[in-house]
């Protein structure tokens, strides 16, 4: 875990529970995707950046799960360097027990109150194109959280956040988090015909062709989708209709 992997001449990733994305900006300079789960996450990346003699400039969000900003005070504290998020994300990072308390629709209780959901707040500024280094896109990615986005690399390496879920994620949990479904599908076949060198999911496999799996996300909701109009046909309570589906889906509140 955290081990360094080169995917192209200037491009990294870091594998941990959600992957974070290094790119070289010149022999000593690096940018970040994302920053790891917690202040643990920002001392192993600190580490590292120590043991290979590089600077950090800047860490560019893809949204504001606690997973993926988990490490931005820490590193913002150590090394000063600039963070930027997209969109109403910005806010969520800078104040980001906003994360569950939109998750539960009021103030999260002790057990929505921890590393997982609630990251310490860092000083983010809104993400825009005049802040990317030369040679990077930002590729709007909406549908898992509110502005989601992805970065493609100069090395035409694209790191797409969390719109994409392993199979075996899928199949163990079967339903995903999801703020908009009908953006998130159309997300969904957008990736479906993107081209890269390389793509690399936060929470799936690196691969160079991510159709199939994009395309297996895609089965998967419009199933639970069908599933849930089942229920909704009978004459049910919405406690009800919940209860089925957390029964029948292995879920527990």
């Amino acid at each position: 875990m955290y081990e360094l992997i080169q995917v192209a001449e200037r491009t990294y990733y870091i594998q941990s529970p959600a992957k974070i994305g290094l790119v070289r900006l010149n022999d000593t300079d690096v940018c970040l995707i994302d920053s790891g789960n917690d202040k643990d996450a920002g001392r192993k990346i600190r580490k590292l950046l120590e043991e290979k003699g590089w600077r950090l400039t800047a860490i560019y969000n893809t949204h504001s799960n606690a997973d993926h900003i988990g490490g931005n005070k820490y590193l913002q504290d150590q090394t000063g360097c600039k963070i930027y998020a997209p969109g109403i994300e910005c806010d969520f990072t800078r104040h980001t027990i906003l994360e569950p308390a939109f998750l539960y629709g009021g103030f999260p209780c002790k057990d929505l109150r921890h590393k997982f959901l609630l990251a310490q707040g860092s000083s983010a500024e809104p993400l825009t194109e005049d802040c990317m280094p030369e040679g990077f896109e930002i590729i709007p990615l909406p549908g898992h959280f509110f502005d989601m986005v992805g970065y493609r690399t100069p090395d035409n390496v694209v790191f797409l956040a969390d719109c994409l879920s392993s199979r075996e994620t899928l199949e163990k949990y079967r339903i995903g988090v999801l703020y908009d479904v009908d953006a998130y599908l159309k997300t969904l076949e957008l990736v479906k015909g993107m081209e890269a060198a390389l793509f690399v999911p936060s929470h799936a496999e690196a691969a160079e062709d991510v159709g199939e799996l994009a395309q297996y996300n895609i089965d998967k909701v419009r199933e639970t989708a069908d599933y849930i109009q089942s229920l909704c046909a009978a004459p049910r309570s919405t406690e009800e209709i919940l209860q089925t589906l957390f029964t029948d889906y292995g879920l527990t509140i």
